[in-house]
């Protein structure tokens, strides 16, 4: 089922075009990653899916209903839908204080309230800290918290701002097991926004980029800034991701009759990515050596992120995944089809 539908929707500050967006489909039931820079529109789009913002033009609906901005019908919508910020504020209070708040507002009873409370505090494994104060809780801590006064309302969807961006390590984990833990078992749609595309890969089974506030028309995994240069004239570049530093790259198919300037932007295709063992013949100018940080299946397909210096991701066939059978850890040859690169632009 489509969840929200956005047509031809634009937010504007100030005057100047923060969030284009010509059409967007978020399916209930999924968790949705959605990435990009900063300043890219993202928190903007999370607080227009939370009913916290009406943009300038445009039209929404939720759940198949056109959203008209009345404050009566945007109450309503906003009791389906829980944002919860990067940098959560907790009140003076203890714990449960915190997250028994927006069920006292919502007039729910005081013995539901309770049950509630411990609920929430049992999932995200705070029940410890039931009476102690929240703004003495560590910063993953606080996260937890917030995830649980969410949890609390029982929402529709949840919507997380960089869920796990200013949290120790050990914090990312349990954070990001509660996501998947919430929509497996209670059916929340999620929507996350994060810089971290293995994290997305990982946890998203629908990932949106957003661009300069619109949405990117081509993945953003395996889309990396390169300088180009020439050797004796031939049409040959060499490739500098700036990621991670200097990534270099024989890749003749960049060409394909273009100019190239000294930068630009290109696109790897995933799905023309091949992986083999590392004692395999290598083929000059067309495969590098990486190591495989994960491998997940998506569909009929297997989702393998390798680290060449970039992370680079392979859509591979389950029997062309089944011949390599690389490994978490394993070191593997990444071989590209001719035809796998794209130019985005070129300066």
């Amino acid at each position: 089922m489509t969840l929200y539908s956005l047509r031809a929707i634009v937010q504007r500050y100030n005057g100047r075009v923060v969030l284009d967006i010509d059409r967007l489909d978020l399916e209930a039931g999924r968790i949705h990653a959605l990435l990009g820079p900063n300043g890219a529109g993202k928190t903007t789009l999370l607080d227009i899916l939370a009913f916290l913002e009406t943009p300038a033009s445009g039209t929404m609906t939720f759940c198949g209903e056109l959203v008209e901005p009345s404050p009566q019908r945007l109450l309503q919508l906003r009791r389906q839908v829980v944002l919860v910020d990067q940098h959560p504020i907790m009140f003076s209070a203890t714990v449960s204080s915190n997250i028994e708040f927006g069920l006292k507002i919502r007039k729910v009873d005081p013995t539901v309230r309770r049950r509630k409370v411990d609920e929430a505090l049992e999932t995200v494994g705070l029940s410890r800290y039931k009476s102690a104060a929240a703004h003495e809780l560590s910063g993953g801590e606080t996260q937890r918290l917030a995830l649980a006064r969410a949890l609390a309302l029982s929402p529709m969807v949840l919507l997380c701002d960089e869920p796990t961006a200013s949290v120790d390590a050990e914090n990312q984990a349990i954070i990001v097991g509660l996501l998947q833990q919430i929509n497996s078992e209670q059916g929340t749609t999620i929507v996350f926004t994060t810089h971290d595309r293995l994290q997305a890969a990982a946890l998203a089974q629908h990932t949106l980029v957003l661009e300069s506030g619109r949405l990117a028309e081509v993945a953003y995994e395996n889309s990396f800034a390169c300088t180009f240069r020439r050797d004796n004239q031939e049409h040959n570049a060499q490739l500098y991701c700036i990621l991670h530093g200097a990534v270099d790259l024989a890749l003749p198919a960049l060409t394909s009759g273009r100019p190239l300037g000294p930068s630009g932007r290109l696109h790897i295709n995933p799905e023309k990515i091949t992986l083999y063992r590392p004692d395999a013949p290598p083929e000059s100018g067309l495969d590098i050596v990486g190591t495989v940080v994960l491998a997940m299946a998506e569909g009929d397909k297997i989702r393998v992120v390798v680290n060449i210096g970039v992370l680079l991701a392979a859509l591979m066939d389950r029997a062309s995944y089944q011949q390599c059978a690389p490994q978490i850890g394993a070191t593997v040859r990444v071989r590209f089809a001719g035809d796998a690169i794209t130019l985005l632009d070129v300066a």
